[in-house]
């Protein structure tokens, strides 16, 4: 089974590396039956990984030990389930996903466009062959996940943190998002290398680009559950290196798809979407190199390894490949128009943009400064939240006001008093809630009544469009089955206040305090009182568990346990929080027992109340469904594509 995994890796590199060569080759020579072999190759390619990545699998499900990657990350006790999150869970198995996915998008996304794009697919093909050469040769000659060995009795099992069902989900979603951005990357490569630097790679590969986009955002929002219910600390995102690479490549995608609003509909900011396509994608290899580099200190990062060097040659070669490429057709991709106003709808994209790559380009100082002072000084200074939340505060309220503004505003131009009487219905709500929420005491945080005054904004915003388009077509399902992409985005931005609401609220309105109990004590907090009913502990299989169990009265009423689980294989410790959600409330309670001793029944306990956290986890669900909705096939638009592309097919 080994020898078989290892050959089909051998082959798809081979066939990768074929697809790089013949595609270039013929898209140079304009050899027609070179490049569909080349093409073929690429569609073979993602078949021999499929079988690499079926042997894998069923090493780990039947806990085949004689497997090096299968004793490292499973052991007899593990559920099938959780053997199957270990493809994953290592370094070897996560770069053959990565593979997998890169040769799967690929295939399908050259075969949709093979037709009505062949000037430009045939570039797309050595693009993307040159990338999956450099993940094939790494997973052939640096890490391989089919090492043998002696087959042992049991092996080293799965990290007790990453046995939890979100962590099922979360690492394939960000791989299907992080990977996904090499197809518009690649579009936007074979444009600039065919010369044909139009909208027409643009539109083809809009859908991918959300795709990715919507993959990566929800997936950040599975890992930030899982770190809220299962890392125990009380929180959901601690700006950790490895979680910020993730949101970097989220954050620059999201101004592209903006952005390239105004290219289709004006043939505007060329360069600028070039840019940003390219950007996304560095930092999605970035991300992976963080993970696998070792340079940072993270619990999401594999061990330092040399596969971190060759991540980093590949960043700086890719990247070098892509400035290159906008250089050298800056004369082609002068727009065609121009900005004519400050108060338009471009104008306010365009301030969307700078504000997005403002914060993710923030972000990414915080990630390199520790880098970058390790190798000037020979010492570690990290940068800690209050960094990243000031930044957060600077960029991230005038976006949430932008989202309200800029769907109200007309194309090219409009004057001030038509902005005002249009923002004048969103103005008054926003005036009553903002009266509202000080009457109810939520002055006491300004950042917090901020967002929460510019969420009611967006959001009657947001609620006048659908009123207007509802009346002008009679029906709400027709106005938004009329034009799904720019709908869609509103329940999207919908989504991002309800993100918006439930960060402010769990973090500027929550409260916390800390106790050191005995039985019969007691703490309060928020209207809640927790009192120490004992301390027990119990053997389980594969694991020691402890647990303080503490009686609730107040906001709600019965009975909460917190404590740890000591794992036996792997020997590792799990903090086990309790967490219970008060919906009447709109709060969880979330208790965190520490040092808790059986023996002397002592337990030093944290609790916390986290108001609207919950919208947080809601917000994805809206997300998904407002992506899913600019996703939809529509049939009036694939014909208007049809259209718009027959010229250039007929070329």
């Amino acid at each position: 089974m080994a020898d078989l995994g290892r050959a089909a890796l051998v082959v798809s590199l081979g066939l990768v590396v074929y697809a790089f060569v013949a595609g270039f080759t013929a898209a140079l020579t304009n050899r027609r039956r070179l490049a569909v072999s080349a093409r073929n190759a690429l569609f073979s390619a993602f078949g021999s990984t499929a079988i690499a990545a079926t042997v894998l699998a069923v090493a780990l499900v039947r806990h085949d030990f004689s497997f090096a990657y299968v004793a490292a990350h499973t052991n007899r006790t593990l559920s099938t389930p959780y053997a199957l999150s270990a493809f994953w869970g290592g370094q070897e198995g996560s770069l053959l996903l990565w593979l997998l996915v890169l040769t799967g998008y690929g295939a399908l996304a050259v075969a949709l466009n093979r037709k009505l794009l062949r000037d430009l697919t045939v570039w797309v093909v050595p693009v993307l062959g040159g990338i999956a050469s450099f993940f094939a040769f790494v997973l052939v000659a640096v890490a391989s996940p089919f090492a043998t060995q002696t087959a042992t009795l049991d092996g080293a099992g799965l990290t007790p943190s990453l046995q939890n069902p979100y962590m099922v989900a979360h690492p394939p979603m960000l791989y299907l998002g992080y990977v996904g951005l090499a197809i518009p990357f690649a579009f936007a490569a074979g444009a600039m290398l065919s010369g044909r630097t139009d909208e027409r790679w643009i539109v083809a590969t809009r859908r991918w680009t959300l795709a990715a986009w919507m993959f990566l955002g929800f997936g950040q929002l599975l890992g930030a559950h899982w770190a809220y219910v299962e890392v125990g600390w009380g929180g959901y995102y601690a700006w950790d290196p490895v979680e910020n690479a993730a949101l970097m490549p989220w954050l620059a995608a999201t101004a592209f798809l903006h952005s390239v609003m105004i290219q289709e509909r004006k043939g505007m900011l060329k360069v600028w979407n070039m840019v940003l396509v390219a950007l996304a994608f560095e930092l999605s290899i970035f991300g992976t190199f963080l993970t696998r580099s070792g340079v940072v200190n993270s619990i999401h990062s594999f061990a330092k390894s040399p596969i971190g060097a060759w991540f980093l040659a590949f960043v700086v070669i890719s990247s070098l490949f892509s400035l290159g490429l906008i250089l050298w057709r800056l004369p082609l991709l002068k727009a065609r128009t121009r900005l004519e106003s400050a108060l338009s709808r471009e104008a306010a994209f365009l301030y969307n943009n700078l504000l997005l790559v403002a914060l993710c380009l923030t972000v990414l100082w915080g990630v390199l400064f520790p880098i970058v002072t390790q190798l000037v000084k020979g010492e570690t200074r990290t940068i800690g939240s209050p960094y990243y939340d000031f930044f957060l505060r600077a960029f991230g309220l005038p976006l949430l006001l932008l989202m309200g503004i800029g769907p109200l505003i007309a194309w090219r131009k409009t004057s001030a008093r038509t902005l005002v009487r249009t923002l004048a219905w969103p103005g008054v709500v926003t005036i009553v809630c903002g009266v509202a929420l000080v009457a109810l005491g939520a002055g006491s945080s300004r950042p917090g009544l901020i967002a929460y005054t510019f969420s009611a904004f967006v959001l009657a915003a947001i609620a006048l469009e659908l009123i207007r388009g509802t009346r002008a077509t009679g029906s709400l399902t027709t106005l938004i089955s009329r034009n799904r992409r720019r709908y869609g985005g509103y329940v999207v931005h919908a989504a991002i206040v309800l993100l918006a609401i439930g960060v402010a609220g769990s973090s500027a309105y929550g409260s916390s305090t800390e106790r050191r109990l005995t039985p019969g004590q007691s703490v309060s907090i928020g209207g809640y009182t927790l009192t120490l009913q004992d301390v027990r502990r119990r053997h389980v299989p594969n694991a020691t568990e402890t647990r303080a169990v503490l009686d609730v009265t107040g906001g709600w009423n019965g009975t909460i346990s917190s404590g740890d689980n000591q794992y036996v294989n792997p020997p590792e410790p799990s903090r086990e929080i309790g967490l219970k959600t008060n919906w009447l409330r709109g709060e969880d309670l979330y208790v965190i027992a520490d040092s808790a001793n059986p023996t002397t029944k002592v337990v030093f306990v944290k609790v916390l109340v986290k108001p609207l956290v919950n919208l947080i986890w809601i917000a994805g669900f809206v997300f998904l469904l407002g992506s899913a909705i600019a996703l939809w096939p529509d049939a009036r638009e694939q014909r208007r594509l049809v259209t718009r592309l027959a010229p250039a097919r007929a070329a």
